[in-house]
């Protein structure tokens, strides 16, 4: 009988101890949406994410795909944490040749279909720009990040980021920023109760998408570099 009322007083104990964790941790919770605009329209596809001793502390690898569909990287823009890995599947009936040459990694996947080609490990912070030796049109974005507080804006501008509470700073990404597509928007926030941060960009002006080639073409393209390299 004691050693039952013993247990029963340990379990209330912990019991009592868990749901406080739980209410400091709900308490540290916050929210900040970010609504991202340029050149008179909202933004989609801006990367925005919050930065801090803290948050750098809590980074963690993810695993990623950027698969390529109908000779396009899908999604356009893929945000990640350093050290993840990520996988570029291809979809298509015809072979990708995935290449970067930007200075947060430079890396080139040999000519291939399927699944087959080895996952790409994105260890500096940066935004990488990847194309296709193949298909000259095909361009595509892996933002690597020092932080594991980030969001994409949707067709409606809007992002919102789910981080503890604090001050941070925000950096806002898109491509299409007048000072390249490296370039960032930065500026200090606090996080704490819900509140929507507006961030106006300057943006070059709007280009005119790249058009891919016919089946055909493709099809000679293919051939072309695949004799080029001996294939």
């Amino acid at each position: 009988m004691i050693a039952s009322n013993r247990l029963r007083l340990w379990l209330g104990q912990w019991c009592l101890c868990a749901l406080a964790v739980c209410a400091v941790d709900s308490a540290a919770a916050a929210s900040l949406t970010v609504a991202v605009d340029g050149a008179g329209e909202r933004l989609e596809g801006a990367v925005v994410s919050l930065h801090s001793a803290a948050a750098r502390a809590a980074i963690r690898p993810m695993s990623a795909e950027m698969d390529q569909r109908q000779a396009e990287f899908v999604p356009h823009v893929l945000p990640v944490t350093i050290g993840s890995r990520v996988r570029f599947p291809n979809s298509d009936n015809f072979r990708h040749q995935v290449y970067s040459f930007s200075p947060a990694q430079r890396f080139e996947l040999p000519l291939y279909s399927g699944r087959q080609a080895q996952p790409v490990v994105f260890d500096t912070p940066g935004v990488v720009e990847l194309g296709c030796n193949i298909h000259d049109w095909m361009l595509g974005y892996v933002i690597v990040l020092d932080t594991p507080y980030f969001a994409t804006t949707g067709a409606d501008g809007d992002a919102r980021i789910e981080a503890p509470a604090g001050d941070y700073t925000l950096q806002v990404w898109h491509e299409r920023l007048e000072d390249g597509p490296g370039a960032r928007v930065t500026r200090r926030v606090h996080v704490g109760a819900p509140r929507i941060e507006r961030v106006t960009l300057e943006l070059e002006a709007a280009r005119a998408p790249p058009q891919p080639a016919d089946a055909r073409l493709r099809h000679l393209q293919e051939r072309f570099r695949s004799l080029k390299r001996g294939g």
